[in-house]
């Protein structure tokens, strides 16, 4: 679902932003019930099912709520069906009696049936960096990348088996790509699907393989593509380009994502720190003493700055809205002078002799 269409999880699972962890588990436990598809038959119901298990997975885990709350749907987007849902532990929220789901039960691997319909045809994603400088950050930008992309191989068309020979069905999965493994503990049944071993999930075996491809289906080679930065992108964001990742292993699959992760790029001037830019600058002592006016330099040009009477080294002086824009929002962030005070060196008789002369008068 896109992030346009997205409802916000706190209004999917019906509480507040200020909900306790207890609270969360509880409306989900209840949702949940509601619109499993093995005991709801609305049409609309496994969709239901899945925004309000993807609506738990986030606002339960503090960091990945955290993360939701500065940044919305953007700064969660990245996370993968295994990092959402691989550590809640179902057994310990719906109990470990009193509903018998039968196959598709409650469990360990609640999601076997559902968010892992079409979880193995879809392709690998594929991720990369791209460096931007403070300048392009502040501004937006246009980059050109390059990545080594996965393509179906045009000897086999994908098939992975040489020309002249097919392949064949795997004996163990008879084609699926997965095999069930089912337990029951006391009245409930869990059901377990994971990719065939034999086959590595492909569902076939190939006893020819192509030559080209080495059997793989699939080939390297080069892409370059262009990508537009977002003013004010945030250090380690990253950037989506849906279906640009690896082939699907199957005909009817998907191909995975391109995830384009963003770095800032050094710079001996300026520090960055979320929105907001640090800078040293260094000033001579009678300047600290006495008070001067300075020509401060910033992303976005010079400006002056009063250099307050008395200033102590490390002094931290506040440039509002001198930094960078912040993601998504008309406001820009402050850049920060920290002030360093250089002492003289080498001095001349007079010099040293005037310095005697103020420290006898303190």
């Amino acid at each position: 679902m896109a992030a346009e269409n997205k409802r916000d999880y706190y209004e999917v699972l019906g509480v507040s932003h200020d909900a306790s962890k207890q609270d969360i588990k509880k409306a989900f436990r209840k949702l949940a019930f509601k619109y499993h598809p093995d005991k709801n038959k609305d049409p609309d119901a496994e969709e239901k099912f899945k925004e309000i298990n993807e609506a738990y997975a986030i606002l339960y885990d503090p960091k990945k709520r955290a993360r939701y709350d500065r940044g919305g749907f953007d700064d969660v987007s990245h996370y993968s069906s295994e990092d959402l849902f691989g550590d809640i532990n179902f057994e310990e929220i719906f109990g470990k009696g009193g509903f018998d789901f039968g196959l598709n039960g409650f469990g360990g691997t609640i999601f076997d049936g559902i968010f892992s319909r079409g979880k193995y045809n879809k392709g690998a994603d594929i991720r990369t960096e791209v460096i931007i400088s403070l300048k392009k950050i502040m501004t937006g930008s246009k980059e050109r990348i390059s990545i080594s992309h996965p393509r179906v191989c045009d000897e086999c068309k994908g098939s992975g088996a040489a020309k002249g020979s097919e392949p064949k069905i795997c004996e163990v999965c008879h084609g699926k790509g997965t095999i069930t493994k089912v337990t029951k503990k006391g009245n409930i049944s869990y059901q377990e699907v994971r990719p065939c071993p034999n086959c590595n999930g492909t569902g076939k075996i190939i006893e020819k393989p192509c030559e080209k491809c080495k059997g793989k289906g699939i080939i390297d080679e080069p892409d370059t593509m262009t990508v537009r930065i977002p003013k004010g992108t945030k250090e380690g964001m990253i950037l989506k380009v849906a279906g640009h990742g690896a082939p699907a292993p199957t005909p009817d699959g998907k191909p995975g994502d391109l995830l384009i992760v963003v770095r800032t790029a050094y710079d001996p001037k300026f520090k960055r720190s979320g929105a907001d830019i640090w800078q040293d600058k260094k000033i001579d002592m009678i300047d600290a003493v006495l008070g001067v006016k300075i020509e401060v330099e910033t992303l976005e040009g010079s400006v002056k700055v009063t250099i307050p009477p008395s200033t102590q080294p490390d002094t931290v002086l506040r440039l509002k809205e001198r930094g960078l824009p912040v993601y998504g929002l008309v406001e820009k962030g402050d850049m920060f002078l920290r002030i360093k005070i250089h002492t003289p060196e080498n001095l001349t008789d007079e010099q040293k002799e005037l310095f005697e002369k103020i420290r006898n008068l303190g």
